[in-house]
């Protein structure tokens, strides 16, 4: 990359100090700490703009008179070094100002942290080999106290680990096992919870025909594990010590991916210890964003690994491993009841046996996985659960568990027709907390939730905006599923906004999609609630008088209130429509009460997918038909 006048190519690394070079190599002076650290803040926001006074926050725990000058006097002397040929009062390229915030636009190969996370994902080993050299200490070195780069430096850090294990199994495939050796011993001496490392390491030395050394080193992994960190070894390196002493025939061989993957999974289906039931939740958590494949899979074995907590009989182990899979929740219908039935009965389980001065965060977490297991509930548990985790996320300072319990507090927002402020400033909030520390998944939740309240009032503007943004974090972070909504947002908005002939063809289109994304709480019956509330809104017929969940004959005063969901608003003016055929007086009474909230919302938009028109034209016809004797 170049800019457009011509100036030198800058590159930063992050993988150790903070630093710029131009392309011989040469290092860009960068002055003082301060400098680093709005050049670093800006590289962890990858491309997005950072507000200034997220900048001034991050920068000084306690912001002196004169921040805002400063910062904006550190942004001009950077730009000084990483712009060096930079005509006088031509607009910056690299370092930008957006609004009132700045952001580095770099390309991918111009940051090596960046470089890095190319290279791990292309699986390349010679490009694995020379990545893990651009390593020069710890992600961030500069600022090892700093709440802002800290999520980065994670990911970068595990990143790094698993390169080193991918390299040593490419090594070992390619039958040059010896190679692997060196760097697996130092690798499992720094980390030795890596039973991967440890297992890549044995399987090295066995096929460097070093069967004494490879049982050595498994001996060497057991004292660590149970010395260090009070677990046993797994079954894949007890099955692996068991098959060295009798020289199976397999372990000459490189396994395939799919045996691979039969053990692992094996071993997951067994009783597992404590620390790696934490581990194995993690890469749950994970795996549910990853795709339709992986949220079936997640939410499968997610049971699994809370009934193995719960036979384990540590109540703080099990709020652990209920309370991390804090995967982001944006649609109000449960995809499988039963099992968040499930959850959140063993949830209420832990939280009734943590001792009264047990851990807050654990406690949190139990609290916010019940109100967010707890989707369509009118129960007023569920509400006080949400209020309560969020006290103590906000009492803790303690940003991913706020943003988890936020997503608690969105999840019980439906109770009453007409929340989309509520809810949009439940978006807002996430968007603005996860920009800060880097919580991406809560950040595209966020941008969901604002497009979804955008929707109700029919603000399409501000909707594109949300859709814009989520899409493009999709994009960057491979988060597939975001698109299944997006796409409907943008059919809904084809319908209303353009009135396109083709709005069914897009709603179809939509459903199809969805029809494979794994999330049936939010397929199921939403193509036909679609296509109702478009033929209903341009006068067309429903199809054979459809009447959705309300057919003819039925006993409206026998029905139970719609789930409290975000289809809440459409379902109550079916049910209103259903009232006024049937002439039924308490039911037209029971449903402009309800919608009543809503009268300046669009019924079912707030779901961002469909809507049966404004709520106030429900409402009219209500009145109209109940008369003046009310």
């Amino acid at each position: 990359m170049s800019t457009e006048y011509g100036g030198p190519v800058i590159r930063f690394g992050v993988l150790g100090p903070v630093i710029a070079e131009d392309a011989q190599g040469t290092s860009v002076p960068l002055r003082g700490p301060m400098h680093r650290a709005v050049l670093a803040r800006l590289i962890v926001a990858r491309g997005r703009t950072v507000p200034l006074p997220d900048l001034v926050s991050d920068l000084w725990i306690s912001p002196p008179d004169g921040a805002v000058a400063a910062v904006r006097t550190f942004v001009a002397a950077l730009r000084r070094a990483i712009e060096p040929g930079r005509p006088p009062r031509a607009p910056a390229t690299l370092l930008v100002t957006q609004g009132q915030g700045y952001a580095l636009r770099a390309a991918p190969g111009q940051v090596d942290a960046w470089r890095f996370e190319q290279a791990v994902t292309s699986g390349d080993p010679s490009r694995l080999a020379e990545a893990l050299t651009w390593w020069r200490g710890p992600a961030y070195a500069d600022f090892p106290d700093a709440a802002w780069p800290r999520a980065d430096r994670s990911r970068l850090a595990e990143l790094r680990l698993r390169a080193v294990e991918r390299l040593a199994s490419a090594r070992l495939e390619s039958g040059r096992p010896a190679e692997a050796i060196p760097d697996l011993d130092e690798h499992v001496t720094a980390h030795p919870w890596r039973e991967e490392g440890w297992r890549l390491l044995a399987l090295a030395l066995y096929r460097s025909h070093r069967q004494g050394d490879a049982l050595a080193v498994l001996r060497r992994a057991r004292e660590l594990l149970t010395g260090q960190l009070g677990v046993d070894p797994g079954p894949v390196l007890r099955t692996l010590e068991g098959d060295i002493l009798r020289q199976a025939p397999h372990l000459d061989a490189a396994a395939s991916a799919d045996a691979v993957w039969m053990r692992a999974a094996a071993a997951y289906d067994r009783v597992l210890p404590a620390g790696r039931l934490e581990s194995a939740v993690g890469l749950l958590r994970n795996l549910a964003v990853t795709g339709p494949g992986g949220l079936e899979v997640a939410r499968e074995q997610r049971a699994a690994a809370v009934a193995a907590a719960e036979e384990l009989g540590d109540p703080e182990l099990t709020a652990r491993v209920i309370g991390a899979y804090d995967v982001p929740a944006i649609w109000t219908r449960s995809d499988d009841p039963v099992q968040a039935a499930g959850i959140v009965a063993a949830a209420e389980r832990a939280v009734a046996a943590l001792p009264p001065d047990g851990p807050a965060p654990a406690r949190a977490r139990l609290l916010a996985t019940i109100a967010v297991e707890s989707r369509g509930s009118r129960d007023p548990r569920p509400r006080d659960c949400a209020r309560q985790a969020e006290a103590i996320a906000r009492e803790l300072d303690d940003p991913g568990l706020l943003a988890f319990a936020l997503n608690g507090v969105f999840m019980q927002s439906c109770r009453t027709a007409g929340g989309s402020r509520l809810r949009d400033g439940i978006g807002a909030e996430l968007v603005g907390l996860a920009r800060r520390y880097g919580l991406v998944p809560m950040e595209v939740l966020g941008h969901l939730i604002r497009l979804q309240s955008a929707c109700a009032v029919i603000a399409f503007g501000a909707a594109d905006e949300h859709a814009r943004a989520a899409d493009d974090l999709a994009s960057r972070h491979d988060l597939p599923l975001v698109g299944v909504f997006t796409q409907w947002y943008r059919a809904l908005r084809a319908d209303v906004a353009d009135r396109s002939p083709a709005a069914e063809a897009g709603y179809r289109a939509a459903a199809a999609r969805l029809e494979h994304a794994g999330m049936p709480g939010l397929y199921d019956g939403l193509l036909p609630l679609a296509l109702l509330g478009l033929r209903l809104r341009r006068g067309e017929p429903a199809p054979d008088g459809d009447r959705g969940p309300y057919p003819p004959g039925t006993d409206l005063a026998a029905v139970p209130d719609p789930p409290a969901d975000l289809l809440a608003e459409a379902n109550w003016c079916l049910f209103a429509r259903a009232a006024i055929a049937d002439g039924d007086r308490a039911a037209m009474l029971r449903a402009r009460t309800a919608l009543a909230p809503a009268a300046d919302e669009w019924a079912g938009a707030a779901s961002g997918l469909l809507t049966l028109g404004p709520v106030a034209g429900h409402l009219a016809a209500l009145d109209l038909a109940v008369g003046p004797d009310q």
